[in-house]
């Protein structure tokens, strides 16, 4: 028995309770978890933006260590440190082939298998794969990669989604190259590694966009040079006023919401590309008119997982952390305990803080 946090229904609060997980069988992995992040897709899962199978054990962004394998494992061994990774690529799909793991066709079918029981015999589901918000978990080996050396576990959380997402929007998807300048819309825990990711790509200037005035010590620490507040009148405007009046050469958006994306496709100069990382509904709706898509000549770009592939991008990011060029640290603005999730909700629905963090003992 583990506790564990679940979501019972689309739109039901969450319950911190017990269930019963399995020994790891063929091809899978029991961890240990030091630490999981609270992240906006764990929110989108339980309003129903995003849909899964549930109930559903929540959590995708972990680190944890290796309790037991199953047979076959050979990757990792009990006793090692390990990231999770809620998207494995299944290297057989079209989108495999081409080398676009991200978009593996097949990354999100553990979704459906049987995760654990809770005390009643009720079936739980993974909700994003790996289950982190549970202070065990059992997942397939694909979903476990070596921890790097030097970075502690529960820190290491961080790099299974916030980290790569914030890191490749700007790295893999917008390709910022040095003295590019960059405007980040929203400063959460993917925003803080976006900003930070800019410093390392050498742009400049960096502008950090967001409704809370309170964020801005934030995004100065991870490398902003400007704070724009969002929703005042105006933003966009700001944000060209900060670039030589042209715009910003790349707009990243983290919120994914209508107002926000417009925001920042307007704050792009001519000829300069926006890329959207946050995960908006079907009821958000964002027009353009035909004019200004030929005038503008800006390229507007979806970012899944910010295009990473985690194999690849963890040992590289990880050299930045240990070189001291990020800090993952500074994306964490709240330690708390399983029982404190759905108050960090609230608080992501405020637009409070960076990155909530569970510490499990």
């Amino acid at each position: 028995m583990v506790r564990a946090a679940i979501l019972p229904a689309v739109g039901a609060p969450l319950e911190i309770r017990d269930i019963v997980l399995p020994d790891p069988g063929p091809g899978q992995v029991r961890v240990r978890l030091a630490a999981a992040g609270v992240c906006h897709s764990d929110l989108s899962l339980t309003n129903g933006t995003m849909r899964v199978p549930v109930p559903a054990v929540l959590g995708h962004e972990g680190a944890g260590t290796v309790l037991a394998v199953g047979e076959g494992v050979t990757h990792v061994a009990p006793g090692d440190g390990v990231v999770l990774n809620w998207a494995p690529s299944c290297g057989q799909c079209h989108h495999c082939a081409m080398g676009e793991v991200w978009l593996c066709a097949n990354a999100l079918t553990g979704v459906g298998n049987v995760h654990a029981h809770d005390a009643r015999g009720t079936e739980l589901h993974p909700g994003l794969n790996v289950a982190a918000f549970a202070e065990e978990t059992v997942v397939a080996a694909g979903c476990v990669l070596p921890a790097p050396e030097g970075i502690p576990l529960a820190e290491a959380a961080l790099l299974g989604c916030a980290v790569l997402t914030g890191y490749g929007a700007v790295h893999h998807s917008a390709q910022v190259r040095p003295g590019e300048s960059v405007a980040v819309f929203g400063v959460g825990g993917v925003g803080l590694a976006a900003l930070q990711a800019a410093r390392v790509a050498e742009a400049g200037p960096v502008i950090a966009v967001d409704v809370s005035p309170a964020k801005e010590e934030l995004a100065r620490a991870a490398g902003a040079t400007e704070f724009v507040l969002a929703g005042a009148e105006g933003a966009a405007r700001q944000v060209r006023a900060l670039t030589g009046g042209h715009g910003a050469d790349v707009a990243v958006e983290c919120v994914g919401r209508a107002e926000s994306i417009r925001a920042a496709w307007e704050s792009t100069r001519r000829g300069g590309r926006t890329t959207v990382v946050g995960i908006g509904g079907k009821e958000q709706q964002v027009t353009f008119h035909a004019l200004e898509i030929f005038h503008f000549a800006r390229t507007l770009t979806g970012c899944v997982y910010g295009n990473s592939d985690p194999a690849r991008d963890l040992p590289v990011i990880a050299e930045h952390v240990r070189a001291g060029r990020m800090d993952l640290g500074a994306l964490v603005t709240d330690r708390i305990g399983l029982d404190d999730i759905p108050a960090a909700f609230d608080g992501m629905l405020a637009g409070k803080g960076g990155r909530s963090l569970v510490v499990f003992p």
